[in-house]
């Protein structure tokens, strides 16, 4: 059997490294492709790793839009494909690169397994494109690795067949532990930031850009004023999202600006954070694992796993919601919460329900 892993953006290389790693380790044949949608970030992922692509795409662009990616991708795969005749094609999450990889896979009648397959917000366009790409991505997929119930009840509600659907947990915490055994983050974060107490905070999405990311940092700043708290905010490279939190708090004294920084990191602030405000999907899976509460400055959730599980807030996005969930999440205790993501075991699993069905 042959096993051909993708990868094109940081996310995408952190919850896949150690599914392949692992099946690097049972002496599987596995090849990754990369197809650079994230050029800077996916390499920093697959140096953290000590992962090396068989196969580079290249396809990031100066400005690109998503359709640049996706005709690049399914230009360029299809050759790829054809000369190493993949048994099964793994992608993983929500992202373009994972959407045309599924699609050319399945064109060309090879199976699919999504990693992290399932996850629903229940509206097309928030988060966008993602919504819109993981529906068509699980549509195709022949193997479909839910993180966790609630997204399998998703894929059974869609119509899919209930034996496409494992329940695996997500791999994410897979590799939160493959970090930890091997970075000192306490080291890392005593170089970084020059103070103990802190609320980390995250802001990129596309839709919160303009009001609401105005209104989210309000709020944080309203809550950091009157707690005597600082506050650590890695700026996105975005030039909106820059031009946004510069005009916007870049002269309030407890906001600590931070240049984007490497995952590990980013994992050191998020291991010695009091809480964590975010609009990313990844940080609400990450938070669990080092007993994080996270106030999400979204309207919607397509991980409720988080809300139900008393490990966050869906806070929305004006400056009084966002205020209110993080005086809450001030007063939460989350020494008995079990992590609803998982245990460390889902690189495992997957192994072992692909082994089982391709033998």
């Amino acid at each position: 059997m042959k096993f051909c892993f993708i990868v094109g953006t940081r996310p995408e290389v952190i919850k896949v490294a150690p599914v392949y790693k692992f099946f690097l380790q049972m002496n599987e044949e596995a090849f990754v492709v990369a197809t650079a949608q994230h050029r800077e970030m996916m390499d920093m992922m697959l140096n953290v790793f000590e992962i090396k692509a068989r196969y580079d795409l290249n396809v990031m662009t100066h400005d690109q839009t998503l359709d640049d990616v996706v005709a690049s991708i399914m230009q360029r795969l299809p050759k790829i494909l054809q000369i190493e005749r993949p048994d099964i094609l793994l992608v993983q999450g929500d992202t373009t690169t994972a959407l045309s990889c599924a699609l050319c896979a399945f064109h060309w009648k090879i199976p699919v397994a999504h990693i992290e397959a399932g996850l629903r917000s229940h509206d097309l366009y928030d988060p966008f494109p993602e919504e819109m790409n993981r529906r068509v991505i699980d549509a195709v997929s022949e193997y479909l690795f839910a993180p966790t119930n609630k997204a399998k009840e998703n894929l059974i509600k869609e119509g899919i067949e209930e034996n496409r659907i494992h329940v695996v947990g997500n791999s994410v915490v897979d590799a939160l532990k493959i970090i930890k055994e091997k970075f000192d983050l306490h080291e890392i974060r005593s170089r970084t930031v020059p103070f103990e107490r802190y609320i980390l905070l995250t802001l990129h999405r596309r839709e919160n850009i303009g009001e609401r990311m105005i209104s989210i940092l309000s709020g944080v700043a309203r809550f950091a004023m009157e707690h005597d708290v600082h506050v650590v905010l890695p700026v996105h490279k975005n030039p909106k999202v820059r031009q946004i939190v510069f005009e916007t708090v870049r002269a309030n004294h407890r906001f600590f600006l931070m240049e984007p920084v490497d995952y590990v990191t980013f994992l050191a602030l998020l291991e010695g954070c009091w809480f964590v405000v975010t609009d990313s999907g990844g940080v609400q899976e990450e938070a669990p694992s080092f007993g994080k509460f996270v106030v999400v400055a979204r309207r919607t959730t397509e991980r409720p796993e988080l809300i139900e599980s008393g490990f966050g807030a869906l806070a929305g996005a004006s400056e009084e919601s966002v205020y209110r969930a993080m005086v809450s999440a001030s007063e939460v205790e989350l020494d008995s919460v079990e992590n609803p993501f998982g245990d460390g075991k889902t690189s495992e699993r997957i192994w072992r329900i692909l082994r089982s069905v391709t033998r």
